[in-house]
């Protein structure tokens, strides 16, 4: 079968042949229908070196996944060949206690994980080829009706990381809040839907680029800004009584992005750092209002997943994809690395 592999850091993947695998107990094939492609595989391919993470290419890329059942390996029960499924991405060890309850993202045991870490097409063969390997049934979740694999693909991540970064933070999100989107990208435009599915609070978006506005408007945006120094200032003046963003998901995370979130966060608001722009955040005393809570997140759980999930086959999240073949996918990362995407590149092998 065909599969884009990186078989090196810093280097371009190759659309190479390899053989279709078979799936061993308790595991399962997946012949894919979409594959999104990811800014993160990005640095994958530019940034990342020996010693970054704690595994290496070669690989086949892709880790937001969906298809159909193509096999299954013995002792697998609740799932039949044909049903349209979607692929929960990190894979941890299955047994500490974050595993067990689906957040396999902070694994802790690590070193009984199928690769530290990581997962399929982050480490471990992934999605960008016509079959998937999954390594433990308990990563394969059935797709709501009404739900393709094409539309479904992306929500495994640009729809899952927005949504946990966004529900860690309901109860600071009632009526009468703001939230505040910072980056309108593959994954920012997903979180202002979210944010429009699962709350009440008013939100805004900020982005450079006119494009990613509109598209934040035509997800449910409230109020889209343009980004410049007055970016914050406009923000608090949108707010009741200046008083700042409840929320702020910072889905860039560089230098300028989160001073202008630290700038534009409420007290006792949450400042949360999607995007890993590789900027960073002085925090001392006066810095930031009081009592705001700074934190990354990872990803999502795999109970978060059929959540999200839920909300597509509703029609309540709808990620903007364009379309590509396999044989395009190195052209797609291209027009995503050049910021000439809007939303989200789906491959379709």
């Amino acid at each position: 079968m065909r599969a884009l592999r990186l078989n090196a850091w810093k280097s371009e993947p190759e659309l190479v042949e390899v053989a279709e695998p078979t799936p061993g107990p308790d595991q399962v094939v997946v012949r894919i229908g979409a594959a999104g492609a990811c800014h993160s595989d990005l640095h994958l391919m530019h940034d990342f070196e020996a010693g970054t993470v704690p595994w290496g290419p070669p690989f086949t890329l892709g880790h937001e996944n969906a298809g159909w059942v193509h096999a299954l390996g013995d002792g697998v029960t609740g799932l039949t060949v044909g049903q349209p499924v979607a692929v929960y991405g990190p894979w941890g060890c299955g047994a500490c206690a974050r595993c067990q309850v689906g957040v396999d993202t902070y694994c802790e045991n690590p070193a009984g994980a199928p690769v530290p870490s990581g997962g399929g097409g982050l480490g471990l063969d992934g999605g960008m080829a016509e079959y998937l390997l999954v390594p433990a049934s308990r990563h394969v979740v059935p797709l709501p009706e009404g739900l393709d694999p094409v539309h479904a693909a992306p929500l495994t991540d640009a729809g899952l990381t927005p949504y946990h970064a966004v529900r860690r933070s309901w109860p600071k999100l009632p009526p009468g809040s703001t939230a505040l989107v910072i980056g309108v990208g593959g994954l920012g435009h997903v979180g202002v839907q979210v944010l429009k599915a699962t709350t009440a609070a008013r939100v805004i978006a900020v982005d450079t680029r006119a494009e990613a506005l509109d598209l934040a408007r035509a997800c449910g945006a409230d109020l889209a800004l343009p980004a410049g120094e007055d970016a914050a200032e406009q923000v608090r003046a949108a707010t009741p009584h200046g008083r700042g963003a409840d929320v702020v998901l910072d889905f860039v995370g560089a230098n300028t992005t989160l001073k202008l979130g630290a700038a534009s966060v409420r007290t006792v608001g949450d400042l949360t750092i999607v995007g890993i722009g590789g900027g960073t955040l002085p925090v001392s005393f006066f810095s930031v209002p009081y009592e705001v809570s700074i934190q990354t997140t990872y990803w999502g759980s795999r109970p978060e997943l059929v959540e999200v999930l839920d909300l597509g086959g509703r029609g309540l999240l709808k990620p903007k994809i364009t379309t590509f073949g396999l044989d395009e996918a190195v052209h797609a990362y291209h027009l995503l690395a050049e910021g000439r995407l809007e939303g989200r590149a789906v491959i379709v092998p």
